[in-house]
């Protein structure tokens, strides 16, 4: 298989990469990296110095692809399916690209922001880090609400890229700060994508380690 898939099944932008090689059933090796063994850790280090999932080695085309953005990108490009993730037309192509990095930078970072302050030791948090990063999802939910209130997925009819960006982002978003009764068109849309077929395997997937999530205390 040309394909080998460097991920953890708990980290979010995995979860991008999972989504969009499920959506379009192309063939890979999942290979799961604890970060905390040190001879997995060279080795991811080793395929990509910045030392951070997903990286998808390609042996066939000899080609090492980090970023979840990218990788998309690559499959759609080399292994494409079903499923364009990346409109063919330029102009709708650019827009879903700056989706993807909307849900990346405004949704992903600061849901990130917050739950991984839960794993720091009491003295060691940052509460001022961890509201701002509450009102920057604030933001981003509302702006995500009135966008769905007229489409099933992020660029209308068609799913693709932002829409693999926005599942992690928006299912662990909604861990981090539950979204408000008034957020009607965000949580149905969130709705939509568990139910999407490659959503829901990444998340069956994962359910055996959903324990170490980390819990708001």
């Amino acid at each position: 298989m040309s394909l080998t898939l460097y991920f953890h099944p708990l980290a979010s932008f995995c979860w991008k990469a999972l989504i969009a090689l499920y959506e379009n059933g192309v063939p890979f090796t999942p290979k799961l990296v604890d970060l905390g063994n040190p001879a997995e850790r060279a080795a991811l280090l080793q395929l990509w110095g910045i030392g951070k999932f997903p990286v998808l080695q390609d042996d066939a085309r000899g080609e090492i692809v980090p970023e979840s953005s990218i990788v998309i990108e690559y499959l759609d490009r080399h292994y494409p399916g079903r499923t364009r993730l990346i409109p063919a037309d330029a102009d709708r192509a650019l827009q879903t690209r700056l989706r993807d990095r909307f849900y990346d930078l405004y949704v992903h970072l600061p849901m990130q922001k917050i739950m991984l302050d839960r794993l720091r030791p009491e003295g060691k948090k940052d509460p001022h880090g961890v509201e701002e990063a509450r009102a920057q999802l604030r933001t981003s939910y509302a702006m995500v609400d009135r966008q769905m209130a007229g489409g099933a997925w992020a660029m209308g009819d068609d799913f693709g890229l932002a829409d693999c960006a926005a599942a992690p982002s928006l299912f662990y978003g909604s861990m981090a700060l539950p979204f408000g009764d008034g957020e009607t068109n965000l949580a149905a849309y969130l709705e939509r994508l568990k139910a999407r077929p490659s959503f829901a395997r990444v998340l069956k997937e994962a359910e055996p380690y959903f324990s170490m999530v980390p819990k708001e205390r």
